[in-house]
């Protein structure tokens, strides 16, 4: 039996042969490889083909066989092996699915990553894919498109091939979903930029080996003075002791780092100085269709688990199911997974057609964010006592996956880029002079 490796790269030759843009529009083939019930019926969709099948199988098999049998155990250590699981996954090709093939990637269109994003949605836990989407999805992305060919070498490849492990240094203490506000500056002196500040919410912090760090490169306006640069974790002035203790996510560590006087060769700038905003703007997109797709199995996962328990589970003379609050509940939860799902593909449909897709992305983030809400909330209700215990699966994706309203951008931020391209937001007004 071939190897999840040579599975993955058999495929990417197939798809570089054959148009892979023409190959996601063929005909449609199942979608999910988790056992259904044999009364639920298979989703099917026209963005899918064989192709993606064969991808997502071949993840399967790893994630069956090298995460799912340790989760509870990461979980408990507030930690996973992220070096010794991300290179299982780089020898597998999925950690540059849609990267270029010049540094390791398959080279394939969006869709590929958004069928392993949700793939990854199979692993019983919500911090792991976090982590693995924050290598591909989040803190790579804009060094692929417009990093040069030397940080690209340096940090993009051993990235794909799982031999670095990356995060991204966004936030702040006082700056999350307001990234124009960040305060960590890096001032150049001689060949290098001096960075001070810190940053806050870096996922994977305490293990990676770079990070994608975004500050002000200049005083100029906000939009037009940070810069994208690639920081090595092991430089002098960084300090990363600071590890935060979360609701959810426990298996992803989760680190404050601190800046004091730290050099980095200019040269490692993404791209043009001055654009680190528009880059992390762009790369935002990739990031909130990623978390759209990772819910989708664990969401559909969870309410199938909770019909199969309150089926068997009796409460005054009758299986909890047959309680039509119940069953009704469950139905509607289904549709609104299902109605999700449309959305994200219609929205990487046109993605991978080159269309603007940020009101589209900002909708997904939204819904996925308020959907997992819910549908945690719903299902470990009629679990009872329980889903108040962590010996379940929907108890650890309650705590989860309460992160996706928050993180990648508040709700709140998503309803104003929505509103903005219905051209709904109010407009700021210049205050009048006393």
């Amino acid at each position: 039996m071939a190897s999840g490796a040579s599975v993955s790269r058999i495929l990417c030759t197939k798809l570089l042969i054959n148009n892979p843009l023409a190959a996601s529009r063929s005909r449609c083939l199942p979608l999910s490889t988790r056992p259904f019930a044999s009364s639920q019926s298979q989703p099917t969709d026209n963005l899918f083909t064989d192709e993606h099948a064969q991808l997502r199988a071949s993840l399967r098999k790893v994630i069956d066989k090298e995460i799912n049998p340790y989760v509870d155990e990461w979980e408990a250590a507030k930690q996973f092996p992220a070096h010794k699981v991300f290179k299982k996954l780089g020898e597998g090709g999925f950690l540059g699915v849609s990267k270029p093939t010049e540094y390791g990637g398959l080279g394939l269109d969006y869709s590929y990553s958004i069928a392993v994003a949700e793939e990854l949605g199979s692993i019983n836990c919500g911090a792991i894919p976090m982590a693995i989407g924050v290598q591909t999805d989040m803190a790579t992305p804009a060094l692929a498109t417009f990093g040069s060919d030397r940080v690209k070498r340096e940090f993009l490849a051993p990235s794909i091939s799982g031999d670095m492990v990356a995060c991204l240094g966004v936030s702040e203490v006082g700056g999350g979903s307001d990234v124009a506000s960040i305060q960590t500056r890096a001032v150049k002196k001689g060949g290098d930029y001096v960075i001070n500040g810190g940053k806050m919410w870096t996922t994977s912090g305490t293990q990676a080996d770079w990070m994608c760090l975004l500050a002000n490169t200049s005083d100029g306006p906000p939009h037009r003075n940070k810069s994208l640069i690639c920081l090595p974790m092991d430089a002098k002035g960084i300090d990363r002791s600071m590890t935060i203790d979360k609701l959810g996510m426990w298996s992803s560590d989760t680190a404050q780092v601190f800046f004091d006087n730290v050099h980095v060769p200019q040269e490692y700038v993404i791209g043009e100085e001055g654009e680190g905003f528009t880059y992390q703007m762009v790369q935002f997109q990739a990031e909130r269709m990623w978390a759209a797709a990772g819910c989708l199995l664990p969401l559909q996962k969870l309410i199938w688990d909770t019909i199969e328990y309150t089926r068997s589970r009796k409460a005054f003379g009758q299986p909890i199911l047959n309680n039509q609050t119940v069953h009704f509940r469950l139905a509607e939860l289904e549709t609104e997974v299902e109605l999700l799902r449309s959305l994200l593909y219609r929205t990487i449909a046109l993605y991978v057609a080159g269309n603007d897709v940020t009101k589209f992305a900002s909708m997904c983030k939204l819904k996925a964010g308020r959907l997992s809400r819910e549908v945690t909330d719903e299902c470990l209700q009629f679990w009872g006592g329980m889903g108040f215990t962590s010996d379940v699966l929907v108890s650890r994706f309650y705590r989860d996956f309460r992160l996706l309203s928050i993180g990648g951008g508040a709700d709140e931020v998503m309803l104003s880029i929505i509103c903005k391209y219905m051209d709904t937001l109010p407009k700021l007004t210049a205050k009048k002079a006393k």
